[in-house]
């Protein structure tokens, strides 16, 4: 392992000469001076980062890389064995035979498919709400984005007390005062379980998007609703043909990030409904196999397999919706 690690770093370093070098040869062939002042200034504010992202990001991923291919043991780090492609034909044996792979790729893509279109449909409608400068809006923006600086586990247990089958319970309680009976099991229901998970991820985490429209709106020129207020624009041609055209880049930008944050959702199901079947995500079934099973090389492989998945489907939104080069 401290071999490995060194080749990482001594690869790292040789990347950073590389910047360097070729920074010196195109100052030369513009006939600049090159300041080395200020490169060994830039490089030593960047030491401390360099530092972490070496330790907590480059390090585990050439490990977990390396993993994905052995039967390594969480509890016996010294038997490990290079076992080839056998963690991923035993994950493809999974999803055939429909196991847990299958169930968690399952739910995971059920869970992305909804949250990821209402929550930024969600955000949107709080930065337009709150974009209108009017009384109170500062506070409608607090309120909006406290969920987001919630801790989550404070959040699931939150939603827990709601959502408990206790016939006293929150949201029982108001079904039955509606005529709906007050008897749900909403977590423990297998077709409701991952709505609530959706509507829980999706009530956390839209204020932070929200946030994100709010700037993005504020840069569109307000010449330009001048303009086709006069030309007789209502406003959802306003919207259609101003707005939208303008958020295009934050939408892209907040569809990648929503995207990537809800395939990886772990907290809500490991805090709301534990290690079940209907609740399972990929990211949760990588975590029990990696802590609770200890066959940390399996993890790896499905995590190899989720990075793939997630860094394929990512490049096929910004081909499809990125800005056109001319």
């Amino acid at each position: 392992m401290v071999l490995i690690a060194l080749i990482v770093l001594g690869v790292l370093l040789l990347g950073l000469a590389a910047v360097v070098i070729i920074d010196m040869l195109n100052a030369k062939k513009k006939g600049q001076k090159y300041h080395w002042k200020e490169v060994l200034t830039a490089f030593g504010l960047l030491v401390p980062s360099i530092i972490l992202a070496f330790f907590f990001v480059i390090l585990p991923i050439f490990y977990s890389l390396g993993y994905a291919f052995t039967d390594f043991d969480l509890l016996k780090p010294d038997e490990i064995s290079f076992v080839g492609f056998d963690n991923f034909h035993a994950l493809f044996v999974d999803f055939k035979n429909h196991g847990e792979f299958y169930l968690s790729l399952r739910n995971t893509a059920i869970f992305v498919v909804l949250v990821v279109p209402i929550q930024i449909i969600m955000a949107l409608l709080l930065a337009l709400f709150c974009n209108n400068k009017r009384r109170g809006t500062t506070i409608f923006k607090v309120c909006f984005f406290a969920p987001v600086a919630i801790s989550l586990s404070v959040t699931a247990f939150l939603w827990l007390i709601i959502l408990s089958p206790n016939p006293n319970g929150i949201m029982n309680t108001i079904f039955g005062n509606l005529g709906l009976g007050n008897d749900h099991d909403f977590l423990g229901n297998k077709d409701t379980v991952l709505l609530w998970m959706v509507i829980i991820s999706a009530w956390q985490g839209c204020g932070y998007q929200m946030l994100i429209f709010l700037s993005a709106l504020g840069n569109i020129r307000k010449d330009l609703y001048e303009a086709a207020a006069i030309d007789g624009a209502n406003v959802f041609h306003r919207f259609f043909t101003i707005t939208l055209p303008g958020l295009k880049p934050t939408m892209l930008y907040i569809l990648i990030t929503v995207f990537i944050g809800a395939c990886r959702v772990m907290i809500q199901p490991m805090l709301l409904t534990g290690y079940q079947d209907r609740s399972m995500t990929i990211s949760y079934y990588m975590y029990q196999q990696g802590f609770t099973y200890r066959h940390v090389g399996y993890s790896c492989a499905v995590a190899l397999i989720m990075t793939i998945v997630i860094g394929s489907i990512t490049f096929l939104q910004r081909k499809l919706l990125g800005e056109k080069k001319r």
